[in-house]
């Protein structure tokens, strides 16, 4: 008898994996809306806004772009210009498709490297935020670590793609 991928504990931890970035990222964006109302409602009323907003703006957003970076690349929810793919068969999409993934991941290592430079930089110099002080290696080294896993994440796709043939960027989620 088999035993179902999602009932092992690799399954399990794999799932997890998948869900607590993009749990991040909902956390982050709700707490996006909470202060942005919060800051228009303060603003309106009393006339005094928070002053920290644009810099918790800029974190969380940061949080939200990166912490769904994996997922995306995972599921293969990139967006994807089909200009050329009537003159592909099958077979050569799926190397195409392969080969792109494995090209983009690993281009994605050398900015996540120069990133990982800056976070090292900004804990050296003691940069921190403007108004409540953070340091900035914090979010410097989230930016890195999310952006390296998106490469991991792609090339391991780029190779399952052409391996195994299955998903193809072109037919996992057509807009139609």
């Amino acid at each position: 008898m088999k035993i179902p991928l999602q009932d092992t504990i690799w399954g399990r931890t794999g799932i997890w994996l998948v869900r607590l970035p993009s749990w991040l990222a909902a956390f982050a964006l709700f707490s996006l809306m909470v202060m942005t109302f919060s800051d228009v409602v303060l603003r309106s009323v009393i006339n005094d806004p928070i002053e920290s907003a644009t810099e918790l703006t800029r974190i969380l957003m940061a949080v939200i772009v990166f912490a769904s970076l994996p997922l995306v690349s995972v599921r293969g929810e990139q967006i994807v210009v089909d200009l050329f793919d009537g003159f592909f068969s099958n077979g050569a999409a799926r190397i195409r498709d392969g080969l792109v993934n494995l090209i983009s991941g690993g281009m994605l290592f050398w900015p996540a490297m120069k990133v990982y430079g800056l976070g090292l930089r900004a804990l050296n110099y003691g940069d921190v935020t403007e108004y409540l002080r953070i340091p900035q290696v914090y979010m410097t080294m989230f930016i890195a670590f999310f952006t390296l896993l998106t490469a991991a994440v792609m090339v391991v796709r780029g190779i399952y793609i052409l391996v195994v043939g299955q998903p193809t960027a072109h037919t996992d989620h057509q807009v139609t």
